[in-house]
Protein backbone atom coordinates (compact mmCIF):
# COMPACT_ATOMS: atom_id res chain seq x y z
CA UNK A 1 0.00 0.00 0.00
CA UNK A 2 1.26 3.48 -0.88
CA UNK A 3 -0.20 6.79 0.24
CA UNK A 4 0.07 8.48 -3.16
CA UNK A 5 0.71 12.14 -3.92
CA UNK A 6 -2.18 14.57 -3.65
CA UNK A 7 -3.26 15.89 -7.04
CA UNK A 8 -5.33 18.85 -8.17
CA UNK A 9 -7.78 19.59 -10.94
CA UNK A 10 -7.07 22.33 -13.46
CA UNK A 11 -10.34 23.97 -14.45
CA UNK A 12 -11.72 25.74 -17.50
CA UNK A 13 -15.10 26.63 -18.94
CA UNK A 14 -16.36 27.01 -22.49
CA UNK A 15 -19.58 28.50 -23.85
CA UNK A 16 -21.46 25.76 -25.69
CA UNK A 17 -22.09 26.26 -29.40
CA UNK A 18 -24.21 23.12 -29.74
CA UNK A 19 -26.71 21.13 -27.72
CA UNK A 20 -25.31 18.98 -24.86
CA UNK A 21 -26.13 15.70 -26.56
CA UNK A 22 -24.06 16.67 -29.60
CA UNK A 23 -21.17 17.68 -27.36
CA UNK A 24 -21.32 14.41 -25.42
CA UNK A 25 -21.31 12.50 -28.71
CA UNK A 26 -18.25 14.43 -29.90
CA UNK A 27 -16.27 13.79 -26.71
CA UNK A 28 -17.07 10.08 -26.49
CA UNK A 29 -16.32 9.60 -30.20
CA UNK A 30 -13.08 11.60 -30.11
CA UNK A 31 -10.85 8.64 -29.29
CA UNK A 32 -9.28 10.50 -26.37
CA UNK A 33 -10.59 8.01 -23.81
CA UNK A 34 -10.74 4.23 -23.85
CA UNK A 35 -13.10 4.09 -20.86
CA UNK A 36 -15.71 6.66 -19.91
CA UNK A 37 -19.03 7.24 -18.16
CA UNK A 38 -21.75 9.66 -19.27
CA UNK A 39 -24.51 10.45 -16.78
CA UNK A 40 -27.47 12.76 -17.31
CA UNK A 41 -29.49 14.14 -14.44
CA UNK A 42 -31.89 17.10 -14.33
CA UNK A 43 -30.73 18.68 -17.61
CA UNK A 44 -27.08 18.35 -16.63
CA UNK A 45 -24.83 16.00 -18.61
CA UNK A 46 -21.59 14.80 -17.01
CA UNK A 47 -18.71 13.09 -18.79
CA UNK A 48 -15.97 11.22 -16.92
CA UNK A 49 -12.93 10.09 -18.88
CA UNK A 50 -9.63 8.51 -17.92
CA UNK A 51 -8.82 6.98 -14.55
CA UNK A 52 -7.30 8.92 -11.69
CA UNK A 53 -8.42 6.33 -9.13
CA UNK A 54 -10.39 3.12 -9.54
CA UNK A 55 -12.27 0.90 -7.09
CA UNK A 56 -13.33 -2.64 -7.96
CA UNK A 57 -15.36 -4.89 -5.66
CA UNK A 58 -15.33 -8.64 -6.23
CA UNK A 59 -15.85 -11.80 -4.22
CA UNK A 60 -12.29 -11.66 -2.89
CA UNK A 61 -12.56 -8.09 -1.63
CA UNK A 62 -12.25 -4.45 -2.65
CA UNK A 63 -9.25 -2.93 -4.42
CA UNK A 64 -8.17 0.68 -4.99
CA UNK A 65 -5.92 1.35 -7.97
CA UNK A 66 -4.25 4.61 -8.91
CA UNK A 67 -1.67 6.80 -7.21
CA UNK A 68 -2.81 5.16 -3.95
CA UNK A 69 -3.00 1.35 -3.94
CA UNK A 70 -4.92 -0.64 -1.37
CA UNK A 71 -6.65 -4.03 -1.11
CA UNK A 72 -9.18 -4.94 1.57
CA UNK A 73 -10.01 -8.68 1.77
CA UNK A 74 -13.69 -9.57 1.98
CA UNK A 75 -14.97 -8.91 5.50
CA UNK A 76 -18.74 -9.12 5.02
CA UNK A 77 -19.26 -5.34 4.77
CA UNK A 78 -18.43 -4.52 1.14
CA UNK A 79 -19.90 -1.02 1.01
CA UNK A 80 -18.03 -0.05 4.16
CA UNK A 81 -14.87 -1.16 2.35
CA UNK A 82 -15.77 0.99 -0.66
CA UNK A 83 -16.24 3.94 1.69
CA UNK A 84 -12.77 3.39 3.19
CA UNK A 85 -11.15 3.24 -0.23
CA UNK A 86 -12.85 6.40 -1.47
CA UNK A 87 -11.55 8.19 1.63
CA UNK A 88 -8.04 7.52 0.29
CA UNK A 89 -8.59 9.31 -3.02
CA UNK A 90 -6.00 12.08 -3.15
CA UNK A 91 -7.73 14.91 -4.98
CA UNK A 92 -10.04 17.57 -3.56
CA UNK A 93 -13.64 17.76 -4.76
CA UNK A 94 -13.68 14.33 -6.36
CA UNK A 95 -16.70 12.71 -7.91
CA UNK A 96 -16.77 8.96 -8.60
CA UNK A 97 -18.73 7.41 -11.48
CA UNK A 98 -19.55 3.77 -12.12
CA UNK A 99 -21.94 0.88 -11.73
CA UNK A 100 -23.07 -1.89 -9.43
CA UNK A 101 -24.30 -5.33 -10.42
CA UNK A 102 -27.69 -6.61 -9.29
CA UNK A 103 -25.87 -9.40 -7.41
CA UNK A 104 -24.51 -6.84 -4.97
CA UNK A 105 -27.96 -7.26 -3.40
CA UNK A 106 -26.96 -10.75 -2.29
CA UNK A 107 -23.51 -9.73 -1.08
CA UNK A 108 -24.04 -6.33 0.55
CA UNK A 109 -24.82 -7.93 3.93
CA UNK A 110 -21.97 -10.42 3.67
CA UNK A 111 -23.60 -13.44 1.99
CA UNK A 112 -21.51 -14.78 -0.91
CA UNK A 113 -23.42 -18.04 -1.38
CA UNK A 114 -25.19 -16.72 -4.51
CA UNK A 115 -22.22 -14.80 -5.91
CA UNK A 116 -19.79 -16.30 -8.38
CA UNK A 117 -16.73 -14.59 -9.84
CA UNK A 118 -18.46 -11.54 -11.29
CA UNK A 119 -17.57 -7.96 -10.53
CA UNK A 120 -20.04 -6.43 -8.08
CA UNK A 121 -19.04 -2.76 -8.28
CA UNK A 122 -16.75 -0.65 -10.43
CA UNK A 123 -16.13 3.04 -9.69
CA UNK A 124 -13.66 5.52 -11.18
CA UNK A 125 -12.63 8.98 -10.12
CA UNK A 126 -11.91 10.46 -13.55
CA UNK A 127 -8.75 12.16 -14.68
CA UNK A 128 -10.89 14.48 -16.81
CA UNK A 129 -14.47 15.58 -16.20
CA UNK A 130 -16.88 17.71 -18.22
CA UNK A 131 -20.24 18.97 -16.97
CA UNK A 132 -22.69 20.54 -19.41
CA UNK A 133 -25.35 22.80 -17.96
CA UNK A 134 -27.08 26.13 -18.70
CA UNK A 135 -25.22 26.65 -21.97
CA UNK A 136 -21.75 26.13 -20.53
CA UNK A 137 -19.21 23.32 -20.45
CA UNK A 138 -17.33 23.17 -17.15
CA UNK A 139 -14.09 21.23 -17.63
CA UNK A 140 -11.50 20.01 -15.18
CA UNK A 141 -8.57 17.63 -15.45
CA UNK A 142 -5.43 16.66 -13.58
CA UNK A 143 -3.73 16.54 -17.01
CA UNK A 144 -3.37 19.94 -18.70
CA UNK A 145 -2.72 18.34 -22.09
CA UNK A 146 -5.92 16.33 -21.85
CA UNK A 147 -7.80 19.45 -20.77
CA UNK A 148 -6.58 21.26 -23.89
CA UNK A 149 -7.52 18.32 -26.12
CA UNK A 150 -11.07 18.15 -24.79
CA UNK A 151 -11.40 21.93 -25.13
CA UNK A 152 -10.40 21.59 -28.78
CA UNK A 153 -13.16 19.02 -29.30
CA UNK A 154 -15.69 21.43 -27.84
CA UNK A 155 -14.61 24.11 -30.29
CA UNK A 156 -14.88 21.83 -33.31
CA UNK A 157 -18.62 22.28 -33.95
CA UNK A 158 -19.55 18.63 -33.29
CA UNK A 159 -22.12 16.88 -35.42
CA UNK A 160 -24.24 14.35 -33.51
CA UNK A 161 -26.25 12.87 -36.35
CA UNK A 162 -26.32 9.14 -35.62
CA UNK A 163 -26.68 6.48 -38.25
CA UNK A 164 -30.16 5.43 -39.21
CA UNK A 165 -31.76 3.29 -36.48
CA UNK A 166 -32.58 -0.30 -37.39
CA UNK A 167 -35.48 -1.34 -35.13
CA UNK A 168 -35.65 -4.88 -33.79
CA UNK A 169 -38.82 -6.94 -33.46
CA UNK A 170 -38.72 -7.96 -29.80
CA UNK A 171 -41.90 -10.06 -29.99
CA UNK A 172 -40.42 -12.84 -32.04
CA UNK A 173 -38.25 -14.54 -29.43
CA UNK A 174 -38.75 -16.20 -26.06
CA UNK A 175 -42.52 -15.75 -25.73
CA UNK A 176 -43.37 -19.29 -24.65
CA UNK A 177 -40.47 -19.51 -22.22
CA UNK A 178 -41.32 -16.21 -20.58
CA UNK A 179 -45.02 -16.96 -20.25
CA UNK A 180 -44.16 -20.28 -18.64
CA UNK A 181 -41.85 -18.55 -16.14
CA UNK A 182 -44.59 -16.04 -15.29
CA UNK A 183 -47.10 -18.80 -14.65
CA UNK A 184 -44.60 -20.59 -12.38
CA UNK A 185 -44.04 -17.38 -10.45
CA UNK A 186 -47.81 -16.85 -10.08
CA UNK A 187 -48.05 -20.38 -8.69
CA UNK A 188 -45.28 -19.52 -6.20
CA UNK A 189 -47.18 -16.42 -5.13
CA UNK A 190 -50.35 -18.42 -4.57
CA UNK A 191 -48.23 -20.82 -2.50
CA UNK A 192 -47.24 -17.80 -0.35
CA UNK A 193 -43.53 -17.93 -1.26
CA UNK A 194 -43.52 -14.19 -2.00
CA UNK A 195 -45.98 -11.42 -2.90
CA UNK A 196 -44.31 -10.00 -6.00
CA UNK A 197 -41.32 -10.81 -8.16
CA UNK A 198 -39.86 -9.16 -11.23
CA UNK A 199 -38.90 -11.57 -13.99
CA UNK A 200 -37.09 -10.52 -17.13
CA UNK A 201 -36.22 -11.81 -20.57
CA UNK A 202 -33.38 -11.12 -22.97
CA UNK A 203 -33.29 -10.39 -26.69
CA UNK A 204 -29.82 -11.11 -28.13
CA UNK A 205 -28.55 -8.91 -30.95
CA UNK A 206 -26.42 -10.41 -33.68
CA UNK A 207 -24.73 -7.24 -34.91
CA UNK A 208 -22.14 -4.70 -33.87
CA UNK A 209 -24.03 -1.88 -32.14
CA UNK A 210 -22.82 1.71 -32.27
CA UNK A 211 -23.41 2.54 -28.61
CA UNK A 212 -22.76 6.27 -28.96
CA UNK A 213 -25.09 6.52 -31.98
CA UNK A 214 -27.73 4.46 -30.18
CA UNK A 215 -27.44 6.70 -27.12
CA UNK A 216 -27.93 9.85 -29.17
CA UNK A 217 -30.80 8.37 -31.19
CA UNK A 218 -32.47 6.87 -28.12
CA UNK A 219 -32.09 9.96 -25.97
CA UNK A 220 -33.75 12.07 -28.62
CA UNK A 221 -36.67 9.62 -28.62
CA UNK A 222 -37.01 9.02 -24.88
CA UNK A 223 -37.94 11.03 -21.78
CA UNK A 224 -35.94 9.32 -19.03
CA UNK A 225 -35.48 10.22 -15.39
CA UNK A 226 -31.75 9.58 -15.94
CA UNK A 227 -29.69 8.52 -18.95
CA UNK A 228 -26.25 6.95 -19.16
CA UNK A 229 -23.59 5.81 -21.61
CA UNK A 230 -20.81 3.70 -20.21
CA UNK A 231 -17.72 1.81 -21.33
CA UNK A 232 -15.80 0.66 -18.30
CA UNK A 233 -13.64 -2.40 -17.75
CA UNK A 234 -15.10 -4.40 -20.62
CA UNK A 235 -18.73 -3.54 -19.81
CA UNK A 236 -20.74 -1.30 -22.15
CA UNK A 237 -24.26 0.03 -21.85
CA UNK A 238 -26.41 2.86 -23.15
CA UNK A 239 -29.71 3.44 -21.42
CA UNK A 240 -32.64 5.63 -20.53
CA UNK A 241 -33.59 4.89 -16.94
CA UNK A 242 -37.22 5.49 -15.93
CA UNK A 243 -36.40 5.92 -12.23
CA UNK A 244 -33.73 6.31 -9.60
CA UNK A 245 -32.81 3.75 -6.99
CA UNK A 246 -32.03 6.48 -4.47
CA UNK A 247 -30.72 10.04 -4.30
CA UNK A 248 -28.88 11.48 -1.32
CA UNK A 249 -28.34 15.24 -1.17
CA UNK A 250 -25.41 16.83 0.70
CA UNK A 251 -27.84 18.11 3.36
CA UNK A 252 -29.05 14.56 4.12
CA UNK A 253 -32.32 14.51 2.21
CA UNK A 254 -32.94 11.00 0.81
CA UNK A 255 -35.32 10.31 -2.08
CA UNK A 256 -36.59 7.12 -3.73
CA UNK A 257 -38.98 7.12 -6.70
CA UNK A 258 -40.67 3.74 -7.23
CA UNK A 259 -42.36 3.13 -10.58
CA UNK A 260 -44.67 0.14 -10.94
CA UNK A 261 -47.70 -0.31 -13.15
CA UNK A 262 -47.34 0.03 -16.91
CA UNK A 263 -49.22 0.72 -20.11
CA UNK A 264 -47.95 1.49 -23.60
CA UNK A 265 -47.34 5.02 -24.85
CA UNK A 266 -48.32 4.97 -28.50
CA UNK A 267 -48.13 8.61 -29.61
CA UNK A 268 -51.87 8.60 -30.34
CA UNK A 269 -53.28 11.14 -27.86
CA UNK A 270 -56.72 9.56 -27.55
CA UNK A 271 -55.34 6.03 -27.30
CA UNK A 272 -52.76 7.04 -24.69
CA UNK A 273 -55.43 8.79 -22.60
CA UNK A 274 -57.55 5.64 -22.68
CA UNK A 275 -54.58 3.50 -21.63
CA UNK A 276 -53.78 5.96 -18.84
CA UNK A 277 -57.33 5.72 -17.49
CA UNK A 278 -57.13 1.93 -17.72
CA UNK A 279 -53.80 1.94 -15.85
CA UNK A 280 -55.13 4.05 -12.98
CA UNK A 281 -58.19 1.80 -12.63
CA UNK A 282 -56.53 -1.62 -12.97
CA UNK A 283 -56.60 -3.39 -9.56
CA UNK A 284 -53.55 -5.49 -10.42
CA UNK A 285 -51.46 -2.45 -11.40
CA UNK A 286 -52.59 -0.37 -8.42
CA UNK A 287 -51.84 -3.23 -6.01
CA UNK A 288 -48.41 -3.82 -7.57
CA UNK A 289 -47.61 -0.14 -7.20
CA UNK A 290 -48.91 0.21 -3.66
CA UNK A 291 -46.83 -2.63 -2.25
CA UNK A 292 -43.76 -1.21 -3.99
CA UNK A 293 -44.31 2.16 -2.30
CA UNK A 294 -44.77 0.41 1.06
CA UNK A 295 -41.41 -1.37 0.71
CA UNK A 296 -39.71 1.86 -0.39
CA UNK A 297 -40.98 3.52 2.79
CA UNK A 298 -39.76 0.61 4.90
CA UNK A 299 -36.33 0.71 3.23
CA UNK A 300 -35.79 4.42 3.91
CA UNK A 301 -37.17 4.17 7.45
CA UNK A 302 -34.23 1.91 8.31
CA UNK A 303 -31.72 4.73 7.73
CA UNK A 304 -33.72 7.95 8.25
CA UNK A 305 -34.74 9.93 11.31
CA UNK A 306 -37.88 8.48 12.94
CA UNK A 307 -41.01 10.07 11.51
CA UNK A 308 -39.20 11.81 8.66
CA UNK A 309 -40.15 9.37 5.89
CA UNK A 310 -43.23 10.33 3.91
CA UNK A 311 -44.84 9.79 0.51
CA UNK A 312 -44.53 13.17 -1.20
CA UNK A 313 -46.27 12.07 -4.39
CA UNK A 314 -48.49 9.04 -4.94
CA UNK A 315 -49.58 7.36 -8.17
CA UNK A 316 -48.76 10.11 -10.61
CA UNK A 317 -48.36 8.98 -14.21
CA UNK A 318 -44.93 9.44 -15.79
CA UNK A 319 -44.24 9.05 -19.51
CA UNK A 320 -40.99 7.17 -20.16
CA UNK A 321 -40.26 6.57 -23.82
CA UNK A 322 -42.56 3.85 -25.13
CA UNK A 323 -44.49 3.39 -21.86
CA UNK A 324 -46.34 5.25 -19.11
CA UNK A 325 -45.97 4.27 -15.46
CA UNK A 326 -47.58 4.80 -12.10
CA UNK A 327 -44.99 6.77 -10.11
CA UNK A 328 -44.56 7.85 -6.50
CA UNK A 329 -41.89 9.74 -4.57
CA UNK A 330 -40.76 8.73 -1.07
CA UNK A 331 -38.41 10.98 0.91
CA UNK A 332 -36.84 11.19 4.35
CA UNK A 333 -34.03 12.76 6.38
CA UNK A 334 -30.85 10.67 6.78
CA UNK A 335 -30.13 9.85 10.43
CA UNK A 336 -27.04 11.54 11.89
CA UNK A 337 -25.23 8.23 12.38
CA UNK A 338 -25.82 7.12 8.74
CA UNK A 339 -24.21 8.12 5.46
CA UNK A 340 -24.87 7.84 1.73
CA UNK A 341 -23.68 4.22 1.54
CA UNK A 342 -26.14 3.24 4.27
CA UNK A 343 -28.91 4.86 2.24
CA UNK A 344 -27.80 3.10 -0.93
CA UNK A 345 -27.61 -0.26 0.85
CA UNK A 346 -31.13 0.22 2.25
CA UNK A 347 -32.69 1.04 -1.12
CA UNK A 348 -30.66 -1.31 -3.34
CA UNK A 349 -31.81 -3.14 -5.31
CA UNK A 350 -34.89 -1.15 -6.24
CA UNK A 351 -38.04 -2.93 -5.12
CA UNK A 352 -39.40 -2.36 -8.65
CA UNK A 353 -36.57 -4.52 -10.01
CA UNK A 354 -36.61 -7.25 -7.36
CA UNK A 355 -39.89 -7.93 -5.55
CA UNK A 356 -41.68 -8.23 -2.21
CA UNK A 357 -40.33 -9.28 0.21
CA UNK A 358 -36.90 -8.78 -1.30
CA UNK A 359 -35.10 -11.85 0.08
CA UNK A 360 -37.87 -14.18 -1.06
CA UNK A 361 -37.99 -12.43 -4.44
CA UNK A 362 -34.24 -13.02 -4.87
CA UNK A 363 -34.87 -16.74 -4.53
CA UNK A 364 -37.65 -16.50 -7.11
CA UNK A 365 -35.39 -14.65 -9.53
CA UNK A 366 -32.64 -17.26 -9.19
CA UNK A 367 -35.19 -20.04 -9.62
CA UNK A 368 -36.80 -18.64 -12.76
CA UNK A 369 -33.85 -16.89 -14.44
CA UNK A 370 -31.03 -18.92 -15.93
CA UNK A 371 -28.15 -16.46 -15.60
CA UNK A 372 -26.80 -13.76 -13.32
CA UNK A 373 -28.26 -10.34 -14.04
CA UNK A 374 -25.07 -8.34 -13.64
CA UNK A 375 -25.52 -4.70 -14.65
CA UNK A 376 -29.16 -5.18 -15.64
CA UNK A 377 -31.40 -3.91 -12.79
CA UNK A 378 -28.29 -2.80 -10.91
CA UNK A 379 -27.31 0.86 -10.83
CA UNK A 380 -25.24 3.46 -12.65
CA UNK A 381 -24.26 6.04 -10.07
CA UNK A 382 -22.29 9.11 -9.10
CA UNK A 383 -20.82 9.65 -5.64
CA UNK A 384 -19.45 13.01 -4.46
CA UNK A 385 -16.91 13.83 -1.79
CA UNK A 386 -19.49 16.22 -0.25
CA UNK A 387 -21.82 13.33 0.64
CA UNK A 388 -24.11 13.34 -2.40
CA UNK A 389 -25.12 10.21 -4.29
CA UNK A 390 -27.34 9.72 -7.33
CA UNK A 391 -28.10 6.16 -8.49
CA UNK A 392 -30.11 5.39 -11.62
CA UNK A 393 -31.87 2.06 -11.93
CA UNK A 394 -30.39 0.25 -14.94
CA UNK A 395 -33.35 -0.48 -17.17
CA UNK A 396 -34.31 0.38 -20.79
CA UNK A 397 -30.76 -0.21 -21.97
CA UNK A 398 -28.63 -2.12 -24.46
CA UNK A 399 -25.68 -4.10 -23.09
CA UNK A 400 -22.42 -5.54 -24.41
CA UNK A 401 -19.85 -7.70 -22.67
CA UNK A 402 -17.40 -10.36 -23.82
CA UNK A 403 -18.48 -9.84 -27.44
CA UNK A 404 -22.16 -10.46 -26.68
CA UNK A 405 -24.82 -7.74 -27.14
CA UNK A 406 -28.38 -7.91 -25.88
CA UNK A 407 -31.52 -6.13 -24.68
CA UNK A 408 -33.34 -7.02 -21.48
CA UNK A 409 -36.61 -6.11 -19.79
CA UNK A 410 -39.03 -7.56 -17.27
CA UNK A 411 -42.39 -7.17 -15.59
CA UNK A 412 -43.67 -7.24 -12.03
CA UNK A 413 -45.49 -10.49 -11.32
CA UNK A 414 -48.24 -10.60 -8.68
CA UNK A 415 -51.00 -13.07 -7.98
CA UNK A 416 -53.35 -11.47 -10.54
CA UNK A 417 -50.77 -11.48 -13.35
CA UNK A 418 -51.64 -12.95 -16.72
CA UNK A 419 -48.66 -14.42 -18.62
CA UNK A 420 -49.70 -12.98 -22.00
CA UNK A 421 -50.09 -9.46 -20.65
CA UNK A 422 -46.76 -9.63 -18.78
CA UNK A 423 -44.98 -10.71 -21.97
CA UNK A 424 -46.53 -7.79 -23.84
CA UNK A 425 -45.38 -5.43 -21.07
CA UNK A 426 -41.77 -6.55 -21.56
CA UNK A 427 -42.16 -5.82 -25.29
CA UNK A 428 -43.50 -2.34 -24.58
CA UNK A 429 -40.47 -1.64 -22.40
CA UNK A 430 -37.96 -3.16 -24.81
CA UNK A 431 -39.29 -0.86 -27.53
CA UNK A 432 -37.83 2.10 -25.60
CA UNK A 433 -34.44 0.95 -26.88
CA UNK A 434 -35.19 -1.49 -29.71
CA UNK A 435 -36.58 1.27 -31.94
CA UNK A 436 -33.36 3.30 -31.70
CA UNK A 437 -30.56 0.79 -32.23
CA UNK A 438 -27.84 2.07 -34.56
CA UNK A 439 -25.57 -0.52 -36.14
CA UNK A 440 -23.35 -1.02 -39.16
CA UNK A 441 -25.07 -4.30 -40.04
CA UNK A 442 -28.65 -5.51 -39.97
CA UNK A 443 -29.78 -6.42 -36.46
CA UNK A 444 -31.90 -9.46 -35.81
CA UNK A 445 -32.86 -11.57 -32.84
CA UNK A 446 -31.32 -15.00 -32.49
CA UNK A 447 -30.70 -17.79 -30.02
CA UNK A 448 -29.49 -16.61 -26.63
CA UNK A 449 -25.74 -17.36 -26.53
CA UNK A 450 -23.97 -18.47 -23.39
CA UNK A 451 -21.97 -15.78 -21.67
CA UNK A 452 -19.83 -16.00 -18.55
CA UNK A 453 -21.34 -14.87 -15.25
CA UNK A 454 -18.65 -12.26 -14.62
CA UNK A 455 -18.05 -8.54 -14.54
CA UNK A 456 -21.49 -7.15 -14.40
CA UNK A 457 -23.98 -7.33 -17.23
CA UNK A 458 -26.09 -10.36 -17.86
CA UNK A 459 -29.47 -11.83 -18.47
CA UNK A 460 -32.89 -11.68 -16.91
CA UNK A 461 -34.26 -8.76 -15.01
CA UNK A 462 -37.02 -6.35 -14.22
CA UNK A 463 -39.37 -3.51 -14.98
Amino acid sequence: MTSGTKQRYFEHRVRLSDDPLSVISAITSSGLFDDYVVYERDDCWSFAGGVLAEIVLERSGAALHGPAEMFLPWDGSPLRQVRKLLDRVRVDGWRAYGWTAFELAYAKDGDLSSVDGQRLLHLVVPRTEVRLEDGWAWLRSTDTGELAAVTAVLHSAPDATPGRPQPVDVRGIGADEYRSAVQSAVDDIHAHRFEKVILSRTVPLEADIDFVGTYVSGRRGNSPARSFLLRLGGVETAGFSPEIVVRVDPDGRVVSQPLAGTRALTGDTDRDALLRTELLADPKEVYEHAISVKIACDDLSDVCDPGSVNVEEFMAVRERGSVQHLASRVAGRLASDRDLWDAFAAAFPAVTASGVPKDAAYRGIRAHEAQARGLYSGAVLTVDQNGALDAALVLRAVYRQNGVTWLQAGAGIVGQSRPGREFEETCEKLDSVARFLVATNMIHAGTVPARPAEAGASSTGAA
